[in-house]
């Protein structure tokens, strides 16, 4: 099946592909909405090819670069940037490089610690993480983290306030400060944000003091959210924007960053390892939700009051014409 069947919206999209340290000297293999490619990185930047020579269908991921050029691992056939075949070991001397020998070419940017994927070639505009230039913010890289389940619901779940005193209990809330107070969603240029809600913790910033924190959460794009955490008194800000390889039906690979404002007293593998002990409370509630694929219907599940951003994602998704993981 062509990958703009699977879901011609996604594939129009920008797609996390892999973090920008994945890429080193050594080609990478990965998968987005079934099509498999092969990343790498030159002197020029970051790049993306379908995972196949066209010769006789070896994965150019198992080849290697040299001098700029990615090669073929069964005949060393050469590839440019460009996906033109530059060297084809096997040719008489003279003899021209057919106009046929190309590897299919994806477009791919590099871009706050990630590398992104557009399968169509349309290039719109990346989303938006201003917090990535801003000097006053660390930023911290978290993922892979492979996930049985289609993107919506992985991301439903981190826009998903109600859970957090209960699955993250003792670390992001507490049961008996559950209530979750009305608030409104809000349409912006660059996506659809919550008002801030508060948020009862044990111990949001280390100190050891219970609190109300207030979250502001953002729907950026299909697969792409975000949310800030404030304190009030500090002034301390916590930013995680959530963003989801979509691999087949019914598997997905999640990454983020993570930034803060303040010293966090902690290093980055803390900080990441943290992060990884939270996804994986989230991690088999998502996997096994029921119906697997997110219903954009409205009526189709009750809702509450406090729902309302991820009320607000179902809508936008349905608007977009999301159909991986939907239904």
């Amino acid at each position: 099946m062509p990958t703009t069947q699977l879901d011609p919206v996604l594939a129009d999209d920008w797609i996390v592909a892999c973090r920008s340290s994945d890429l080193q000297d050594r080609p990478v293999s990965i998968i987005i909405l079934r099509e498999r490619l092969v990343l790498f990185r030159t002197e020029e930047g970051v790049h993306a090819f379908s995972d196949l020579c066209v010769h006789r269908g070896a994965a150019l991921s198992l080849g290697c670069i040299r001098e700029g050029r990615l090669v073929c691992p069964y005949h060393e056939w050469e590839y440019n940037t460009d996906g033109a075949c530059a060297k084809i070991p096997q040719l008489p001397e003279g003899q021209a490089i057919p106009l046929k020998a190309k590897a299919k070419k994806f477009s791919c940017v590099e871009r706050y610690g990630l590398v992104w994927v557009n399968l169509n070639g349309n290039e719109p505009p990346l989303v938006a993480y201003p917090e990535d230039s801003d000097p006053d913010f660390r930023n911290v890289i978290w993922g892979p983290q492979e996930v049985n389940a289609n993107p919506p619901r992985i991301v439903e779940n981190f826009l998903d306030v109600g859970h957090l005193a209960f699955i993250h209990q003792g670390y992001l809330g507490v049961p008996d400060h559950a209530e979750i107070g009305d608030y409104r969603m809000v349409e912006e240029e660059d996506g659809i944000r919550s008002e801030e809600i508060a948020v009862y913790q044990p111990d949001p910033d280390g100190s050891g003091q219970a609190k109300h924190v207030y979250y502001t959460y953002k729907i950026l794009r299909p697969l792409t959210v975000r949310f800030t955490k404030r304190d009030l008194e500090l002034g301390n800000l916590m930013t995680i924007m959530l963003t989801v390889r979509p691999v087949e039906e019914g598997k997905s690979v999640a990454y983020g960053i993570l930034s803060f404002n303040y010293d966090t007293g902690t290093t980055d593998q803390e900080i990441i390892e943290f992060q990884d002990m939270i996804f994986a409370q989230d991690k088999p509630i998502v996997e096994n939700q029921k119906p697997e694929n997110l219903p954009l219907d409205l009526q189709a599940e009750l809702s509450l009051r406090c729902d309302r951003v991820s009320i607000a994602y179902r809508q936008y998704l349905k608007k977009a014409g999301v159909t991986l993981g939907t239904a």
